[in-house]
């Protein structure tokens, strides 16, 4: 899944695309169906990146990224706003070693519905674009000598 330049601005509901930054912020787009357009500071707003974001663990933290795979492999995915031992229970199974102290009930609803918003858009499918570092053989350079 490729999650790069989709990120949640604290304050305001949904996850939302970088589409351009500028010397202060960037420009958002909405993944909502209105595609409402949003400029942020950086001073003022806080950003985070869903493929930076981890969640408490009991050893490591988790990656997000990681627990929106075990959530795709899933048999039946609750509703966000389901009840709180549902959610818990659902979450044991998807991230068996989060930390039940540090993860609070409000954090899982918010992956859900971050779930939710990104589970039928394309780049949720795709895979992350690797960067190939460009390596010249000793052949090429020979026939570049040529």
């Amino acid at each position: 899944m490729n999650l790069q330049g989709i990120v949640s601005v604290a304050g305001k509901p949904g996850l939302w695309r970088a589409l351009a930054q500028n010397k202060t912020g960037f420009v958002l787009e909405s993944l909502d169906e209105k595609r409402t357009k949003l400029v942020v500071n950086l001073s003022t707003a806080k950003l985070a990146a869903l493929d930076e974001i981890t969640i408490f663990g009991e050893d490591d933290d988790i990656k997000l990224t990681d627990v929106f795979e075990r959530i795709k492999t899933a048999s039946s995915v609750p509703d966000a706003k389901a009840d709180g031992k549902a959610l818990r229970e659902f979450f044991r199974e998807v991230a068996p070693d989060h930390d039940e102290e540090k993860v609070y009930s409000s954090d899982i609803k918010k992956v859900l519905s971050w779930y939710q918003i990104l589970k039928d858009m394309p780049i949720f499918n795709n895979e992350p674009q690797a960067v190939e570092p460009v390596v010249e053989t000793q052949e090429e350079e020979t026939k570049e000598a040529e």
